[in-house]
């Protein structure tokens, strides 16, 4: 049945495919993750009733919007250079993290700033008022406070990167992108096309499902 329904698919191929985007997306989530938080707890904290200095907001905030408001699959040309020095190849699912998660960061990093933005602010001064220091307030209050939001943030975010795969793909990163316009497209094979994107849909389905399960696990409201 399957093989009549897909031809031209090679399970082998399906396979390895699957892999490399789970890669790119597993690896790409936990940098977006570490990264996106610093500069959203960076852009919270500058802001006009943070707790650190101003000036870091507009250099912060200039980063961020900078590279949100570059198209992704421009994005990976511009790092090829940068990329090519650090992981020293400029093809396959390794060279596709540098551009995934510098692409992802800047997104997340204002859906944590959002995040941070709806914790109680008397909770923040009553820190405050005990004498906390700024990494007990971000450690003790801003984070935990605030983490339902963040994981739900991080779900959004990894179902983009699922979508950034594809595209990686496109230029020789490996994956189901690669797989759906090299032996599929170009060979016009539609067959291998929609099997790569029912896989991709079950994919993004299930970081979805994951994310949610854990928003309402943690959420103590």
């Amino acid at each position: 049945m399957l093989r009549e329904l897909f031809p031209n698919v090679v399970m082998e191929d399906l396979k390895v495919a699957t892999n490399q985007t789970l890669y790119m997306t597993g690896i790409s989530v936990l940098g977006t993750l570490i990264l996106g938080i610093l500069l959203g707890l960076l852009l919270f904290l500058t802001d006009r009733q943070g707790i650190l200095n101003r000036s870091l907001n507009f250099i912060t905030a200039t980063i961020v919007n900078v590279f949100r408001a570059i198209p992704f699959i421009i994005l990976i040309l511009l790092l090829f250079p940068f990329t090519d020095w650090l992981m020293g190849t400029i093809r396959g699912p390794k060279a596709a993290l540098p551009a995934l998660i510098i692409g992802a960061a800047p997104f997340y990093a204002r859906l944590v700033e959002i995040a941070l933005k709806e914790v109680d602010k008397g909770v923040i001064e009553a820190a405050r008022a005990m004498g906390a220091k700024t990494r007990h307030i971000v450690f003790k209050v801003l984070l935990p406070e605030s983490m339902p939001a963040l994981i739900s943030g991080l779900t959004v975010t990894a179902i983009n990167l699922i979508s950034f795969t594809a595209m990686a793909g496109a230029i020789g990163a490996g994956g189901l992108g690669d797989l759906a316009y090299r032996k599929g497209f170009q060979a016009w094979d539609f067959d291998v096309v929609f099997a790569c994107t029912v896989l991709i849909v079950i994919i993004v389905f299930i970081f979805q499902f994951a994310g949610d399960f854990l928003s309402k696990k943690i959420d103590k409201r």
